[in-house]
């Protein structure tokens, strides 16, 4: 059988181009490597609430996401920033009331950002979803591409969109024909963003630091983390503080001795009662190899410049695409760059349906 459009890459980008694609009538499959979709968005649950683990934030100015939120009936709110901040400097000196908080005027959603991809997986048809279905290899032949899963299943489809970094296709997926030189060197110099970062989140029953006249945001010269926010929900707990850990990744892969820098970090900062959640999540995105490869262990030290380059377009006489948030080239990055990616490769694919008719 063949479908018209293969998405490889079932995460935010994956799933709004295959809900277009849905409203359009047209075919299409995704396939997902993972056992669950969402790619780099991970909500867990904590007593019936959901905290990130993966990116948490959009802002004003953003229309996609904040249409889609709309569209799906879900619910955002602002992120908590109402106190004093805490800073940590060098040596390990706590001082209040320092600096801003940074994450001020942002917004989250209601349930975690695992909710608007679960909300438009209900949208699709079961049958054109598979989870544990990793593309390892692609053949563009005369009047289809044939993918190959690692599971040794072999789809047909007139077209692929490749909804996931470009790194990890470059790396990961075997072309036939082979692509130019200078397609994949472009795939593999395009940084996965926030791949190299890991990320841990702390539950407890009450917010004490809101309590305190703190917002729960600090900065940390000392580590392991060095941001910290408010994680909790809008209105009722458990609550949460979240921090991204700054520590090279060769030097956090025992967790346990970073769990324990944790605690005592928080402890340091907010005080005792910091040092027992209820729970501690951590998730280092660097080590996931469905996230990040080597290159995104080095550190980015600012936004990279995001964009589709010229080399990568055009590829199999248009019939390879791709469509994540690393080749938007107004949001690249961002939850915003992701729907911005699939609604580019939408636009391609029905004026390429309207040539054909």
């Amino acid at each position: 059988m063949l479908t018209e459009t293969l998405i490889v890459g079932g995460g935010l980008a994956g799933l709004s181009l295959a809900a277009h694609l849905e409203a359009k009538g047209q075919t299409y499959l995704v396939l997902e490597a993972r056992k669950r979709f969402g790619g780099r968005i991970r909500s867990d649950e904590i007593d019936r609430e959901r905290f990130d683990l993966g990116p948490a934030w959009f802002w004003p100015g953003q229309p996609r996401i904040a249409a889609l939120i709309d569209q799906l009936g879900l619910e955002k709110f602002e992120q908590y920033a109402t106190g004093d901040l805490t800073f940590e400097d060098e040596r390990g000196n706590v001082q209040r009331g320092q600096g801003f908080a940074s994450m001020q005027g942002s917004y989250r959603l209601k349930g975690g950002l695992g909710r608007l991809i679960s909300s438009l997986q209900r949208r699709l048809p079961e049958t054109n979803l598979k989870l544990a279905s990793k593309v390892v290899a692609l053949d563009a032949r005369a009047d289809h591409i044939m993918a190959t899963t690692q599971n040794g299943e072999n789809l047909k489809a007139r077209r692929v969109v490749l909804a996931l970094p470009p790194r990890l296709a470059a790396e990961q997926i075997a072309f036939s024909p082979p692509l130019s030189e200078a397609a994949v060197s472009a795939m593999s110099d395009i940084a996965t963003w926030m791949a190299g970062q890991a990320k841990a989140v702390a539950v407890y029953d009450d917010p004490f630091w809101r309590n305190s006249g703190l917002s729960g945001d600090a900065m940390s010269r000392v580590g392991p983390m060095v941001e910290i926010h408010d994680a909790s929900p809008e209105a009722t707990g458990p609550y949460a503080l979240f921090g991204f850990i700054g520590v090279r990744p060769d030097d956090r892969k025992g967790e346990k001795r970073l769990r324990s820098a944790v605690i005592a970090q928080l402890a340091r900062l907010f005080g005792p009662r910091a040092a027992e959640p209820k729970a501690l999540l951590i998730k280092d995105w660097a080590f996931d190899p469905l996230t990040a490869t080597a290159l995104d262990l080095q550190p980015q030290y600012a936004h990279p410049r995001y964009g589709l380059p010229e080399a990568m377009k055009g590829l199999w006489d248009n019939r390879l695409l791709f469509g994540g948030t690393e080749v938007a080239s107004q949001f690249g990055g961002y939850l915003e760059g992701a729907l911005e990616a699939s609604e580019n490769v939408l636009h391609k694919i029905l004026q390429e349906a309207q040539v054909d008719a």
